[in-house]
């Protein structure tokens, strides 16, 4: 397949001399292959099913591709418990099909990002079997976490530290006389054996697993749990606020990742992103100091509720932290783990938080779509990074029926089925207006197998077929966002200026472009000679509705703030 690249953008080669490095105002797209799309009709997402459809992702005019884990997996974890990261796993492909990919992406001027999941690798690994095997102080096991238990007969965990997943956080082995062993740390599931960092076998592996995949074309690489790798070896109780957290973001871990900055700067135009959720801004910004990781994915700004006030404060915070280490900010509203934003904003409680998922909880679809269309124009106006997860620019509302036998997610299981786990923004996406699969399964495969995961019998109408021919979609919303992002040089150079509003109504500009978001009950008058570049909904009459956002240009307005876009309630009339 031979496509031709965004007229405007470059291929990869040709951005090396740019002022402004690619990975500091991209649109990055985030890609769960095993829900993308399927090329071989087994009812799998694949790598083939990926480059069938890099036209899509040229058109909607992303910049970069992160892929979630495609390595030789178990998935017990969506792919998050790594048995060997030299390796595609099977059902996606093979090595040499992600180096196609990788290039042919680059020739459309689209960069490649992977994740590495650096805490832990799967019970399946070859190290951690060869640690089962081996007896308790050997060398194989020095590479995680094996401990004696605690109490007379060693019955009991060596501590009580909880669990991102629900459940124990350490499992105990057998010994090979069938009596009971040593237990190990799984902060997630139990076939995700926690790795410990203090081994430099540990550190170097990790360190040749960079240099593997950025050899082979990579332009970037995530880190998946970024702040969980150093553990107190101490293994201490989880002790009052304010002192060190015995497994969160501790201070030795900058010293790994000051390491691998050493790595990725071998290679030009490489760059690192982690994922770390913490609550303490200051904190999560000495990531991101000049000699470590790249940029960070802003969760403070995803999980806000739908309200003018929290999203000020989360950008404003956001953006001071990112400016003091001379950081990107990144903006996001959803990924493979979220509740996807359709249905988040239009529940009640339209914050997001993982201890609060629950099944059965009421949700209006099209005042959380009004809103995720607000949304999109929000985050696409602000400075810095923006990622988009697979999905959300066709509007998916969250799966929320899916059928147990269907599931896999840990999450759902060790919780004993109170979480509904983190599946129902990961069903396989839908390409066209019918079929058995809308399209998901290359129909000149000849497979007839399901996807993976049941898709919904509605989801034709969310079809990248039947949006591309509607200009109300979500879909047009996005292209069209993306595309003035990209072609507006005000919204790559210029920060962020607050302007005159009221409480529920979010308006700055940066330079001549303004973006003005009204979160109120109530329609809003804009300013007389804006001219509007787009609108999440259409603006009738000057004035702007409810849970709509829009971005004005005014070049045909005097320059003073005064008369830039101030929110005021419209006339009843």
């Amino acid at each position: 397949m031979k496509l031709s690249p965004r007229s405007s953008t470059a291929p990869v080669e040709g951005l090396a001399d740019s002022p402004v490095a690619w990975w500091q105002t991209a649109v990055v797209y985030e890609v769960y292959v095993r829900s993308f799309a399927d090329g071989n009709g087994d009812g799998i997402g694949d790598l083939e099913g990926v480059r069938s459809r890099l036209g899509y992702l040229r058109d909607l005019g992303v910049d970069a591709l992160w892929f979630t884990p495609w390595y030789a997996s178990p998935w017990v974890d969506g792919g998050y418990d790594v048995a060997d990261y030299r390796q595609i796993h099977p059902d996606f492909g093979t090595v040499a099909e992600a180096e196609t990919l990788i290039a042919e992406a680059a020739g459309l001027g689209i960069r490649t990002i992977v994740d590495v999941v650096p805490n832990h690798v799967s019970s399946q690994h070859s190290w951690f079997r060869e640690a089962l095997a081996s007896a308790p102080g050997s060398e194989a096991r020095s590479r995680f976490w094996f401990r004696p238990g605690r109490g007379v007969r060693g019955q009991e965990p060596p501590t009580r530290w909880p669990s991102s997943f629900s459940g124990e956080t350490w499992t105990r082995t057998t010994n090979a006389d069938g009596s009971p062993g040593e237990w190990y740390l799984h902060l997630f599931d139990a076939e995700q054996p926690d790795l410990n960092w203090d081994d430099p076998t540990v550190r170097n592996e990790f360190e040749d697993v960079l240099r593997f995949w950025f050899d082979r074309g990579v332009a970037g690489v995530r880190v998946d749990s970024a702040a969980f790798l150093v553990k107190d070896p101490g293994l201490p109780e989880m002790e009052a606020e304010g002192t060190a957290h015995p497994f969160l973001d501790r201070d030795e871990i900058h010293d790994i990742y000051r390491r691998w900055r050493l790595v990725t700067d071998e290679y030009p135009q490489r760059a690192l992103v982690g994922e770390i959720w913490l609550p303490d801004l200051d904190r999560f910004a000495r990531y991101l100091r000049p000699d470590e990781l790249h940029m960070a994915f802003n969760f403070d700004f995803m999980v806000q509720p739908w309200d003018a006030g929290a999203f000020r404060h989360s950008i404003v915070e956001t953006l001071a932290v990112h400016e003091r280490v001379g950081a990107p900010a990144t903006w996001v509203l959803s990924n493979h783990d979220i509740t996807r934003p359709v249905t988040r904003y239009g529940r009640d409680d339209s914050a997001f938080s993982f201890e609060t998922k629950r099944f059965g909880i009421p949700t209006d679809l099209e005042r959380g779509t009004a809103r995720a269309r607000a949304a999109a124009l929000l985050t696409g106006a602000l400075p810095g990074v923006l990622y988009v997860y697979q999905g959300d620019e066709l509007g998916l509302p969250e799966a929320e029926d899916l059928p147990t036998e269907s599931r896999h997610d840990p999450m759902f299981f060790r919780s004993e089925g109170r979480d509904p786990g983190r599946e129902g923004c990961r069903v396989p996406l839908p390409w066209t207006a019918s079929g058995s699969s809308f399209g998901f399964s290359s129909a000149s495969s000849g497979g007839s197998r399901r996807p993976w995961l049941p898709q919904p019998g509605d989801w034709g109408a969310y079809s990248v077929e039947a949006e591309r021919a509607d200009p109300r979609s979500m879909l047009s919303l996005y292209t069209g966002m993306i595309r003035l992002r990209r072609d507006l040089p005000d919204l790559t150079d210029e920060p962020l200026e607050w302007l005159p509003s009221d409480d529920d109504v979010l308006a700055f500009r940066r330079g001549a472009v303004s973006c003005v978001v009204n979160m109120s009950d109530h329609g809003i008058e804009l300013p007389l000679g804006a001219r509007v570049l787009i609108g999440s909904a259409p603006v009738a009459e000057g004035a702007l509705a409810p849970d709509t956002a829009v971005w004005l240009h005014g070049e045909s307005l005097p320059g003073d703030t005064a008369s830039l876009p101030v929110a005021r309630p419209a006339s009843a009339d």
